[in-house]
């Protein structure tokens, strides 16, 4: 396929995010015109979003707008002048803990966001509609794996709530407009361009400045890390397999869980530095496991991640050492 073969763009919300991108960058070099869309949230610095907006402006194919997603007349516009036919719904407030002081700013932007992108998607013909949910909608258990056909969870946190509802509304705009609607649930990605304020990205800054770094618990909770070219690589399958599908929802994990323990350990390893620990109690709304099941997405989209966490942190690694530089 040639950029010049499709007329359309796809639009990636949250395009100068961590995974929007990287999934931004991945989907042009499929020859796809590629429609950022982005309003440089202050949740983290600007700044960092700026810089990835630099990178992406190298990329053939790329288009960066800025603004927000619950704007309806700017996202009919944008649909209607750059001839969107897929979207790539990235865009969110992100952070379990945040969303607990302020429930009602994430259920406005990630639920009413969501609701407006589908429909003027749905308005304006689009049929391929792939959206970012997440690990969290499985609230809090300690069964593993995690199957997308497990019963529905209680939420334990408003971030979790937001997704879960936002994976009804596809299910819902998939069975009432005949959308074709998918749902990715995002397992811990992590690697260059991480936000800040996530855990392998934070407890680096703080070991290399020589400060105590946050340790909720015992340390015994697992999590399923997972590279961000893995998640990239099943963003960009789900689009391919997107047309014709109905709705479908597929976990982007690496099935593999590592402790909070292990976790510092290999930070550790790849820093030369001892963690100094600040131990806290377990955060309201975290969850004590995450672990993706890949079986259904290896099946119908071919994903299979290939990135070990020691590999992983070693790129990260190097990718923050580029920074400080």
């Amino acid at each position: 396929m040639t950029q010049s073969s499709r007329a359309g763009a796809v639009l990636v919300t949250g395009a100068a995010g961590f995974i929007g991108s990287h999934a931004a960058a991945a989907l042009a070099s499929t020859g796809r015109r590629v429609v950022g869309l982005d309003n440089l949230d202050p949740y983290y610095d600007p700044a960092i979003k700026r810089r990835n907006l630099s990178d992406l402006a190298a990329v053939s194919g790329f288009k960066h707008v800025e603004g927000d997603i619950r704007d309806r007349d700017l996202v009919r516009r944008l649909f209607r002048d750059e001839r969107i036919d897929e979207v790539v719904h990235l865009a969110a407030k992100a952070g379990v803990r945040p969303s607990i002081e302020d429930p009602a700013l994430y259920a406005d932007v990630n639920v009413t966001g969501t609701a407006v992108l589908l429909d003027v998607a749905q308005r304006s013909g689009v049929r391929a509609f792939v959206m970012a949910s997440s690990s969290s909608v499985y609230g809090a258990r300690t069964d593993a794996p995690f199957r997308e056909s497990d019963p529905p969870a209680v939420a334990i946190s408003p971030y979790a709530c937001s997704k879960q509802a936002c994976e009804l509304l596809g299910k819902t705009f998939a069975a009432l407009h005949g959308m074709d609607v998918t749902a990715l649930r995002f397992f811990n990605a992590y690697g260059p361009r991480q936000r800040p304020d996530m855990a392998i990205h934070k407890f680096s800054a703080q070991m290399l400045a020589g400060k105590p770094i946050p340790f909720y618990g015992d340390g015994s909770m697992r999590r399923d890390h997972t590279y961000v070219a893995d998640v990239v690589a099943g963003v960009v399958r789900a689009l391919d397999h997107a047309h014709g599908r109905g709705y479908r929802v597929y976990n982007l994990g690496n099935s593999v869980t590592v402790s909070l323990n292990d976790l510092v350990a290999a930070l550790e390893r790849v820093w030369g530095v001892r963690a100094v620990l600040e131990h806290l109690p377990a955060s309201p709304g975290d969850v004590p496991l995450t672990c993706a099941d890949g079986t259904l997405a290896a099946d119908e989209i071919g994903y299979r991640p290939t990135t070990s966490l020691d590999v992983g942190v070693r790129l990260f690694a190097a990718w923050y050492q580029g920074l400080r530089t």
